[in-house]
């Protein structure tokens, strides 16, 4: 598993690009609109008026421009118009060469301007350079908050916020865009735009949510079940939006691929009510899928707070000095005041069922950092000292987080959890049994069981929460991010859909003198072994589902990690 994430999604024609040119347009958020995409977007933005202006704001090779010019001259526009009809904004100048050239092969014309759009004032502003526009379409680039940095960054926060959406700084450069380019749209008008699909999962998408809520009178979401860019890991969604006054349903269909769009009825949509506040994951699903998740958590399951709250790891700012290893410990002389045990960073050690105290000593053994520097008092012995010096010549007391604590060389520490959660994951977050005792790092949570939680449930969780109810609400209550990577926060991980207490143990009672071959089969990488075990004793045997509602759930839960991790 890695922590990294990678962009996807931007303008461009259908001509393939050059192996060396890949790393460059993925540095700006480039991969080529397929033909269909265009096609579909462009017809439903003119909507058959043949006299529409339609902006690109980034507009790249013109994909968008050549699908909406040969639909408006088959239309009956005049050829003389189209430069009025037809507006493109690229920062990129090579780009919009190729864009030009591409318009003329194609016997079409468009105002092309070379600009930051950002950098654009509205129509409604001093120094407007554009009209109002019919449409708004196109696809965004979409650079992550990294590389979406310095001024760029402030103009396009600037832009969204004078619009009454305030991002972020975790926003990715899309978000932004989305929302100024409506500030050219004529109030009636319309929105047609690939974005990339964490608009309906991630939290600082959550303003541009409520923004489409407030202000557009019908929204229309399509969702595809395989990737559409080649070379991207993201997926997306099409967003088609018109009218102005708000709305409190959208509209919904599902394609398998870009081909499909074309297939597409007026009245083969699925009316939804998105929830006011958090993600809409569960929108990815189809309907029938949906509802039967629901009903299930509503008769059957609780959340994982009414077993204990989730609680973060110690954040030291500089795990490489204050995670210590027995060698480390034993070269400076550092004795057990000097530390606390604790479980390693990351989680790739948290395998089965259970952490002991024998797999902590294996890895104490193996050279793992299974120490925390976290002196008992201030007296500052010759061993602490050195330590400390050591430190220094490191630059550690420059950490932020350093920086706000006195001493700098004492971290928090966390309570020590009844139960580890692995939050960042590429299959599905897991519950792993503390036994071996030790305190834990911000790269995992912790969940302490409250007094009135089963007795069984250090033992029952980390078997029961790998059913597909529960796994299949991690895809939807989790943030999905570009590379596969399935993060919960606290808040969010309390909200997992849990068995409910009496349930959990009836299961229990079922799954217990199994818990070794589980706990095997876990190690071994066998995850459909267990899911297909505990889904039988858990949701079929215990709650008295169907068969096949939960084969039904099971494929709803798989379906949603595959599109996340990238898999056709």
């Amino acid at each position: 598993m890695t922590d990294g994430v990678s962009v996807a999604t931007t303008h461009g024609s259908m001509r393939r690009a050059p192996t060396s040119d890949l790393a460059h347009r993925k540095s700006r958020g480039a991969f080529f609109t397929p033909q269909p995409i265009a096609d579909f977007l462009a017809a439903w933005a003119i909507n058959r008026n043949a006299a529409a202006r339609i902006l690109d704001p980034t507009c790249g090779e013109a994909v968008f421009l050549q699908a909406a010019g040969a639909l408006l001259a088959q239309l009956g526009a005049e050829a003389a118009d189209l430069p009025d009809q037809l507006v493109g904004v690229d920062v990129h100048p090579g780009t919009l060469l190729a864009a030009e050239q591409a318009l003329r092969a194609e016997r079409l014309e468009a105002r092309l301007l070379v600009d930051d759009f950002f950098a654009l004032a509205p129509p409604d502003g001093p120094g407007a350079r554009l009209p109002l526009f019919d449409a708004v379409v196109g696809n965004p680039p979409f650079v992550r908050y990294q590389e979406h940095a310095g001024a760029a960054r402030h103009r396009a926060a600037e832009a969204a916020l004078a619009q009454g959406v305030r991002l972020s700084g975790l926003a990715s450069s899309w978000a932004a865009l989305v929302v100024h380019a409506c500030a050219f749209l004529k109030p009636e008008g319309r929105l047609a735009m690939v974005l990339p699909a964490e608009l309906l999962s991630v939290h600082y998408a959550e303003p541009v949510r409520r923004w489409l809520r407030r202000r557009f009178a019908a929204v229309h979401l399509v969702m595809f079940e395989r990737l559409q860019f080649e070379g991207a890991l993201e997926n997306v969604v099409l967003v088609l939006a018109q009218g102005a006054g708000g709305c409190d349903a959208f509209s919904l269909h599902h394609v398998r691929d870009a081909v499909d769009l074309a297939r597409i009825q007026p009245f083969d949509h699925v009316n939804v009510v998105p929830a006011e506040e958090g993600k809409w994951t569960d929108l990815l699903l189809p309907t029938h899928h949906r509802q039967l998740f629901r009903s299930v958590i509503e008769e059957h399951f609780t959340s994982l707070d009414s077993y204990g709250s989730p609680e973060l790891g110690a954040v030291t700012g500089a795990n490489h000095y204050f995670a210590i290893s027995e060698g480390t410990k034993t070269e400076y002389g550092l004795v057990d005041k000097h530390v606390v045990p604790i479980s390693p960073p990351g989680t790739r050690h948290l395998q089965g069922l259970s952490f002991r105290k024998r797999d902590w000593e294996r890895l104490r053994a193996s050279g793992e950092p299974v120490w925390l520097l976290h002196p008992d008092g201030d007296q500052i012995d010759e061993a602490l000292g050195n330590y400390i010096d050591h430190g220094e010549a490191l630059g550690v007391p420059g950490a932020y987080k350093c920086q706000v604590r006195a001493p700098w060389w004492r971290p928090p520490l966390a309570a020590v959890p009844d139960l580890f959660f692995t939050y960042m994951s590429h299959r599905h977050p897991r519950l792993v049994a503390n036994h071996a005792g030790v305190r834990h790092l911000n790269s995992m949570h912790g969940l302490r069981l409250r007094n009135d939680a089963p007795k069984s449930a250090q033992a029952a969780l980390p078997i029961l929460a790998l059913n597909s109810v529960t796994m299949l609400g991690a895809e939807i209550f989790g943030r999905s991010y570009g590379g596969g990577v399935l993060k919960m926060e606290p808040r969010e991980a309390a909200t997992l859909p849990m068995a409910d207490h009496a349930e959990l143990v009836s299961a229990w009672q079922l799954l217990k003198n199994d818990r070794a071959s589980i706990d095997r089969h876990l190690r071994q990488g066998l995850w459909t072994n267990v899911v297909k075990k505990v889904d039988e004793a858990l949701l079929q045997r215990t709650m008295g589902l169907r068969h096949a509602d939960v084969a039904e759930l099971h494929q709803a839960s798989r379906s949603l990690r595959q599109r996340r991790i990238g898999v056709d």
